[in-house]
């Protein structure tokens, strides 16, 4: 993609304000390659930031730049494939500094989209919030039947500043890619649309509504798993109304054991039922940590917050199987193989290094009984082969992984002995042996055969449509050299702007020459002047928007 430095330049302030602050922690060299710090930065570096790393000083910047940009630095740290351990590690550590917005506002934004009164369309609205975030906040509320509610309502705004910095995001992603080309290693542009998609789902209730409503009918029979109840008629875009949980949290130790409550055994359900929604469903909750999880008084498993969701489509999940079935069996051939498919290689991937990398991957948990394997370490390695590799880990996957690594760390704070690894196995071997129940293979040969027998019948259509075109000299191939489009459009452009050129430097010189050889020219040679300024601009005005300026 190219960039287009006009958007940049039509949001000059809050350009000219990331432009600053990037400047003012050390990343002027970087600003430089980009030419944007001529433009617009005059900052320069704090005598304190000259003693902090890269990637802390990575992080004071993104913390400087306001909501969007921490949560995308949240996002990058979840990419050890693309990015160091180091810039990783200081990511992690983002937090978003957000004070409550007025509650004034809060009802405001509920009563207009809502269409009715707090009072009328609640028995009971709590003021003051008891949770508050950078994209929204929670007020307790009373349903008009009694129930106990919690009450989501998006901040005033934030779905206009967020798109704006995520446009200008895309342009400055694209702007690194073209003039600093060894930042494409790191993929730019990827990261920002990921980040893109992973924010509009989190600011669109209706969609997390519907994702909750999803969970809650496919587990309805489970007694185990509980999701909160979503009231449609008081939840729009803006507002999400749903049941209010009064669950303990994960570290409520004291109270579980007077609830006669085993947090081993609600670690282990928790486990299983996250691995049912992996491989039953293709549907899963991707943001299982600590604070999305409560066990509810009567012992049951709870996740709050379904704002951010992963789906992986039935052939992802096929390979996920074999994965796992070949890191178990210690199979270095299909792991490998496995690892390219399911990747996305940047490059040529040299499989015979490949090989190395995951057999030495695979010693190292070969005969390692399962409770004393850490998923998260597992994850942790297989994620540092595809990096050094140049394999880009899919987006999808990527979440699937973080959501291993927090339920992992939900689990163990439940209990110290939980190890996800316990309940990833057996599932695993449950899936393989599903895969070749009789009634599934006749079912798969059924449809393979359907689309076969589909390809068949319209073969020799085409075949007919082939001899037909050759018959009449109309058989034509098209080769398409990789890149020779782009490099004739520069050319063309180039010389585009070398004919507007001369013609505006001839159009100068004449009215110049007009105007020298007598005052009464000057009618004629004044409008070919303003002609050529506007050549000019045009030209300009060309340039910066191609950035290549």
């Amino acid at each position: 993609m190219q960039p287009r430095p006009v958007r940049l330049i039509r949001n000059l302030n809050r350009t000219r304000e990331i432009v600053s602050v990037f400047a003012a922690h050390g990343f002027g060299d970087l600003l430089r390659r980009t030419k944007l710090q001529r433009l617009f930065s005059r900052s320069s570096r704090s005598p304190r930031v000259k003693e902090l790393s890269l990637a802390q000083r990575l992080r004071m910047a993104l913390e400087k730049l306001g909501p969007a940009f921490v949560k995308l630095g949240q996002v990058i740290s979840t990419r050890p494939d693309l990015v160091p351990p180091e810039v990783i590690e200081e990511l992690s550590r983002l937090r978003e500094d957000v004070k409550p917005f007025p509650s004034e506002q809060a009802v405001a934004e509920v009563e207009a989209s809502l269409g009715g009164t707090v009072d009328e369309l609640f028995l009971k609205f709590d003021r003051e919030p008891m949770a508050a975030g950078s994209l929204a906040q929670v007020h307790r509320a009373v349903h008009r039947d009694g129930t106990p509610v919690a009450v989501k309502v998006r901040r005033p705004g934030v779905v206009e500043t967020i798109e704006r910095d995520l446009m200008l995001m895309v342009d400055l992603a694209a702007l690194l890619e073209h003039r600093v080309p060894e930042a494409r290693i790191f993929d730019p542009m990827g990261l920002v649309k990921h980040f893109s998609r992973t924010i509009r789902r989190e600011i669109d209730f209706v969609r997390e509504a519907r994702s909750m409503d999803e969970f809650r009918r496919q587990f309805a029979d489970n007694k185990e798993f509980a999701v909160p109840n979503v009231y449609f008629e008081l939840s729009s875009e803006k507002v999400l109304t749903m049941q209010f949980v009064d669950g303990l949290h994960v570290s409520d130790h004291e109270q579980m054991a007077e609830l006669d409550i085993d947090p081993h055994h609600i670690a282990e359900v928790g486990s299983k039922l996250f691995m049912e929604q992996i491989f039953k469903f293709g549907i899963f909750h991707a943001d299982p940590h600590v604070g999305n999880v409560r066990v509810l008084k009567e012992g049951a498993f709870c996740l709050l917050d379904y704002g951010m969701i992963g789906y992986l489509d039935d052939e992802l999940r096929e390979d996920l199987v074999d994965l796992f079935a070949g890191i178990a069996n210690r199979n270095v051939p299909k792991v490998s193989r496995l690892m390219v498919e399911i990747g996305e290689p940047l490059g040529e991937v040299n499989t015979k290094l490949l090989r190395t990398d995951v057999r030495d991957f695979l010693g190292a948990y070969y005969g390692v009984p399962l409770d004393q394997v850490s998923v998260a370490n597992l994850l942790s390695d297989f994620l540092g082969i595809l990096s050094a590799h140049g394999i880009r880990c899919p987006g999808n996957l990527m979440m699937l992984i973080r959501a291993l690594v927090a339920l992992e760390g939900a689990g163990r704070a439940l209990s110290p002995d939980f190890n996800l690894a316990n309940a990833l196995g057996p599932f695993v071997k449950q899936v393989l042996q599903d895969r070749y129940r009789p009634d599934r293979l006749a079912s798969e040969f059924f449809e393979e055969a359907f689309e076969i027998g589909g390809v068949a019948r319209r073969l020799p259509g085409y075949l007919d449509i082939i001899a037909d075109k050759m018959s009449r000299d109309k058989f034509e191939i098209e080769v398409r050299p990789a890149g020779l489009e782009r490099l004739t459009n520069e050319i063309d452009r180039t010389g585009n702007r070398v004919t507007v050129s001369l013609a505006m430097a001839s159009l100068i010189v004449a009215s110049a020459l007009l105007i020298h050889s007598g005052p009464g020219n000057a009618w004629f040679a004044i409008p070919i002047f303003i002609l050529s300024s506007v050549l000019g601009l045009w030209l300009v005005y060309g340039i910066i928007r191609s950035g290549s300026l």
